[in-house]
């Protein structure tokens, strides 16, 4: 078929085809057999084409299937005007896409402005250098902060800053000066000395200019300021740090979560398959739908939680009809430093958790708390939280699903952190004259009652070698010493109350200490047959009870112990 189209012959026409993708009804699977059109002037009119070899292998386009279009090439269609051409494509697909894992490397999109209305956070343009790279040596990015016109970039080995539209100029007197520019992201300039924040950028906390993070890799707890970086862990806390930040591993460990519940058979499957039913009531936590356990002899491979209330779950065995089988919820996790700032005491919140919580809540932690004003750390803390955050003057953790909010004058139990309660211990050492050997002989404190007293002893001697041929070392200690309270008790001769333990006088606790020690090496009159103990230095450790003004406030202002001296000298 032919078809026959007038045109003006001073000017320029452009005769466009385009393939519908059914040919007789077929789909055409070869993607040359149909293009594109731009914009045009479809021609009403239909053109019978023949594509390929004779026979059944032959495609016909048939009726409107296939349209001629005519553009005009020039604007208004005037002579020698401006001509219409594809011209420069704004973005071209990559024919071959390949990802690319930059650890070291940050990118970055168009522009965002409310104001006029232009988004162009999904734009990534490949025409445009849109991304930084830092030293690959130093590991990968963990975080990154922004700080008014400044960013702070850390990895793994090391902490670095950059301008934010802003470039820098170095001058020949060996200064600096900034000036805008067309840099997203200007020049990064890393922080003086060898520190990074390892893998746990969950220990980033910040407060004003002040930055506190931990670095695993190199046993430190840090302070990135106005004057650089500073290792806040060596305030008298080097060695403890050193050794509980060896604990917290960055590879992931194995843990199970043992699953309690009613079992029954719902179904049998194939061998190597068996379906079961499970009761998840008082069952924590509750599986998600679709999750994949690791396989294990014994244990669930896949768990299908579409139906909460009966859960299936699926073996790797053989089939089997013994309910015995125990079951465990398994997953994989790493060590983690988590951080905060507490608003309320101003002060860096850092803990040290060997074990995630959904191993154990209260085991394998340490939590403690730096105050900037005495540059030294203050506190052990008994919780072990998930997060740590502050909001308008107010602190806050999370466990789980709970929040806490601490410091809160509404609920008045002390000592009490998602709904368990655990003591206030504080350690002292009393050191008076530590060449001379002291006999202590009484122990007391100045403030509130409800003190007791866990722990005394004194400093270990050397070592004695036993008849097996291992080692000892020795040392003296004292019966617990009872509160005001707890060691309140009625004579049963004279009926009077008496103190077993701390005794009130002019608003002072005191009470004699009775020796608890095993005989030693030549050691004649040992344990209650001598008065107090011997040594050195002696370590007393103070605890709130468990009955006196449960939850109420209690204060240890001073410490105090007799002695006399043991030695002669």
């Amino acid at each position: 078929m032919s078809a026959v189209i007038e045109v003006d012959f001073n000017n320029t026409y452009l005769i466009k085809q385009t393939y519908s993708q059914s040919l007789n009804g077929r789909t055409n699977s070869n993607p040359n057999r149909h293009m594109a059109l731009g914009p045009g002037i479809c021609w009403p009119g239909g053109i019978d084409l023949t594509i390929g070899s004779s026979g059944t292998n032959q495609d016909r386009i048939e009726g409107f299937y296939s349209n001629f279009y005519i553009e005009e090439s020039r604007i208004r269609g005037d002579f020698n005007a401006v001509s219409i051409d594809k011209g420069v494509r704004a973005f071209l697909d990559d024919p071959f896409p390949l990802q690319q894992h930059r650890f070291n490397t940050l990118i970055y999109s168009g522009i965002y402005n409310s104001r006029t209305g232009i988004n162009n956070t999904n734009v990534f343009s490949t025409g445009t250098d849109i991304t930084k790279s830092l030293d690959p040596e130093n590991g990968t990015i963990q975080r990154t902060l922004a700080e008014d016109t400044n960013m702070v970039v850390f990895q793994e080995n090391k902490i670095s800053r950059a301008l934010i539209d802003k470039d820098t100029i170095y001058t020949t007197e060996s200064g600096t000066q900034t000036q805008s520019g067309a840099a997203v992201i200007g020049q990064f300039v890393p922080y003086k000395g060898v520190y990074g924040i390892s893998k746990n950028p969950e220990s980033l906390a910040t407060y004003g200019y002040r930055k506190y993070f931990s670095d695993r890799n190199r046993n430190a707890i840090l302070r990135l300021s106005n004057d650089g970086l500073t290792e806040i862990s060596a305030y008298g806390m080097e060695d403890y740090f050193r050794d509980e930040l060896a604990k917290v591993k960055d590879t992931n460990t194995a843990y199970s979560i043992p699953a309690t519940g009613n079992f029954t058979v719902s179904s049998g499957g194939n061998i190597g398959d068996m379906t079961l039913t499970l009761n998840l009531t008082g069952v924590t936590p509750i599986p998600s739908t679709g999750m994949t356990i690791p396989s294990n002899p014994g244990y669930i491979t896949q768990i299908d939680a579409s139906t909460p209330s009966a859960v299936k779950i699926f073996y790797s065995l053989p089939f089997v009809t013994d309910l015995s089988v125990k079951v465990k919820f398994e997953y994989s996790e790493n060590g983690k430093v988590k951080g905060g700032w507490d608003v309320h005491n101003r002060n860096y919140i850092v803990s040290l958790q060997e074990s995630p919580l959904l191993k154990s809540k209260t085991e394998n932690f340490q939590t403690l708390a730096f105050d900037d004003k005495v540059n030294g750390w203050v506190s052990f803390y008994t919780y072990k939280p998930e997060t740590i955050f502050s909001v308008k003057n107010n602190y806050f953790t999370t466990q789980e699903v709970g929040l806490f909010k601490h410091y809160s004058e509404v609920v008045n139990t002390r000592n009490t952190f998602y709904g368990t309660a655990s003591p206030s211990t504080i350690t002292c050492v009393f050191n008076v004259q530590p060449s001379l050997v002291k006999n202590f002989k009484t122990v007391g404190y100045e403030g509130s009652s409800g003190w007791e007293v866990e722990s005394f002893v004194s400093d270990f001697t050397g070592v004695n070698q036993l008849p097996a041929g291992t080692y000892v070392e020795n040392q003296d200690q004292t019966l617990s010493v009872k509160s005001y309270e707890e060691g309140k008790y009625v004579d049963p001769i004279t009926g009077q109350t008496l103190n077993a333990g701390f005794n009130r006088k002019e608003n002072i606790y005191v009470a004699n200490i009775v020796s608890n020690s095993t005989a030693m090496p030549n050691e004649v009159s040992f344990g209650n047959q001598i008065t107090g103990i011997r040594g050195f230095v002696a370590t007393v450790k103070f605890k709130t009870d468990n009955t006196t003004q449960l939850g109420g406030t209690k204060q240890l202002w001073s410490t105090r112990s007799d002695y006399v001296n043991s030695n002669g000298f």
